[in-house]
């Protein structure tokens, strides 16, 4: 008790800042609660930046939620759409309530999709999809958009979790192989590309961009050597956190819940060439040209999910673009990744440091699963939530999508030494 009672050097940076005056009500119709309401404007503070500054002191949100998703929007977008769950830019609906074919809904989905394509610079060879299911339904839509028959074969790069899952689901419909695995390694590394046992006939190669649950992300990407030249990825754990060059890829899907939007709402950009190619089994809502000939807009969508995308996509342009927000993500993860390198062994990261994620960062307590109980409750207390690891590995992983503010990370980073020189 006298341990954990003790103050250590790190323990007064946890101390949480007096909570600013309330804004006045008169503002907007609607408010967002006192501590919402001290969330900082920026997506994430410029690496120049410390928590113990007045600007990140009033920015503290209270809780810091590390969760892999749905994850945390930035408060700008909040508030510019706070007052329009009301009244839409003076339409009298509720962005929520107005129809989907409607001038006002159409001016956003098309704004998004602008702002998407000026985003990750998407060439006039692609489509651009708004889709519902979640990812997991790319994991069916793609073999079934992208082969021909049942016969046709796919190869899989397999790092993680998901693009096992992807390579499951593929095989009812394609006659898909792995062409890599990162399993007997736990996956915790990538491939050298020339490792990958491609095949010539493939008619795609499938990887994950970005483990959510290990932590592992590709930095570079694999050439297809398959005769039409396709490679997909699922992106949903690092979709808009760094420039990507979209013209490499046949097919990108990922869902918005990470760095994008809330859930409800699966991107995907897929080349014109490759649209209208469905096996004749392909259920329409999984078909990319049926999508694509109506814009996005042949069922009803996800009109909330969408919209809140395109005010992210706009809130990553004003920040500079993709390259800057990649500069920002780059700088927090290396603040946590070095504190666990510096730990002594206290804190592990299992990843290889060459393929480390910059969103998902996985680690363990070198005193084990009890330790680990105290330290993600302990942080919880302190304003630091959602930490468990996923529950297939267990262990701690903190998610530090673009919206992760740098003083919630330094703030994690001070828990942690304080915790392993209260708890030697």
């Amino acid at each position: 008790m006298a341990a954990a009672a003790a103050t250590t050097p790190n323990s007064l940076l946890l101390r949480r800042p007096a909570a600013p005056k309330p804004a006045s009500a008169a503002a907007s119709p609607l408010r967002l609660p006192t501590r919402a309401a001290r969330i900082s404007c920026a997506a994430v503070a410029t690496p120049a930046q410390s928590s113990s500054s007045p600007a990140a002191a009033a920015a503290d949100r209270g809780v810091y939620n590390f969760a892999a998703g749905p994850a945390t929007l930035p408060l700008s977008v909040l508030q510019r759409a706070q007052a329009e769950l009301v009244d839409y830019r003076g339409s009298g609906m509720s962005i929520m309530e107005m129809s989907h074919r409607g001038k006002e809904f159409d001016a956003a989905i098309k704004k998004a999709e602008s702002d998407l394509r000026a985003l990750l610079a998407v060439p006039d060879t692609h489509e651009v999809l708004f889709l519902q299911g979640g990812a997991t339904s790319q994991f069916a839509a793609a073999p079934l958009n992208l082969c021909a028959s049942l016969s046709d074969p796919a190869d899989f790069v397999v790092s993680g979790s998901w693009s096992d899952k992807a390579f499951k689901e593929a095989k009812k419909f394609s006659a898909a192989s792995v062409a890599w695995s990162g399993k007997d390694g736990k996956y915790t590394s990538l491939p050298p590309f020339d490792a990958i046992e491609q095949n010539p006939e493939a008619r795609f190669l499938h990887i994950c961009s970005n483990e959510t649950i290990h932590g592992v992300e590709f930095k570079d990407y694999p050439e297809p050597k398959n005769k039409s030249g396709i490679l997909v990825a699922d992106m949903s754990s690092n979709f808009c956190s760094k420039p990507v060059d979209v013209s490499r890829f046949g097919l990108i899907y990922a869902g918005a819940q990470k760095n994008v939007g809330p859930s409800g709402v699966t991107i995907a950009i897929v080349r014109k060439d490759l649209v209208g190619g469905a096996q004749p089994i392909t259920p329409v809502m999984l078909d990319y040209k049926t999508h694509a000939d109506n814009a996005s807009l042949y069922n009803t969508p996800p009109c909330f999910a969408i919209y809140i995308c395109g005010l992210v996509f706009e809130d990553l342009l004003a920040q500079g673009g993709l390259a800057e927000v990649e500069k920002k993500n780059a700088h927090k993860a290396g603040i946590l990744y070095d504190a666990i390198d510096a730990s002594g062994g206290y804190y592990i990261c299992p990843v290889e440091k060459s393929v480390r994620s910059l969103m998902n960062v996985p680690f363990t307590l070198a005193k084990g699963g009890d330790f680990e109980k105290q330290f993600i409750a302990e942080a919880a207390k302190e304003g630091m939530v959602q930490l468990k690891g996923h529950r297939s590995v267990g262990g701690v992983r903190a998610s530090i999508y673009n919206a992760m503010p740098l003083a919630g990370v330094e703030k994690l980073v001070a828990f942690m030494k304080d915790f392993q020189a209260r708890n030697p």
